[in-house]
């Protein structure tokens, strides 16, 4: 069953592009020699990280957006473990994510409609003044 997923990693900031490109080139052929498909690989630049790791204040974003099955996700997930300037990284299963994000819609639409709107009235009131 092919599923999306998307795989983000932090890499040494200290990586020299080259290095992070081929990287990148090498899980994009993992993923199409395992049956899967590479539908978006996105730099995001190097960033502030929330905590160090190790000796790392900033580390390289790289976000893939990729479908495949379970299988290949676990071998994705075993090279980037033992990849050395990876830092670390995390895999989010988009499919769920989406049916979760439209059942909320759903619902939101739905209690859109069995709410009426509340009645326009048009009497306006007038405030008194407590200074006169």
């Amino acid at each position: 069953m092919q599923r999306i997923y998307e795989v983000m990693f932090i890499v040494r900031p200290d990586m020299p592009d080259e290095e992070l490109d081929k990287l990148i080139v090498t899980l994009d052929s993992q993923v199409t020699g395992a049956g899967g498909v590479v539908k978006a690989k996105e730099k995001m630049g190097k960033r502030r990280l929330a905590y160090s790791l190790g000796r790392f204040q900033d580390g390289f974003y790289v976000l893939l957006t990729i479908e495949g099955g379970g299988a290949l996700v676990h071998e994705i997930e075993r090279r980037l473990r033992v990849t050395e300037p990876v830092l670390k990284f995390i895999t989010v299963r988009m499919d769920e994510e989406q049916k979760r994000l439209d059942k909320m819609k759903k619902l939101r639409d739905a209690k859109k409609r069995t709410v009426p709107p509340p009645p326009v009235t048009a009497e306006i009131k007038k405030s008194k003044c407590h200074g006169s």
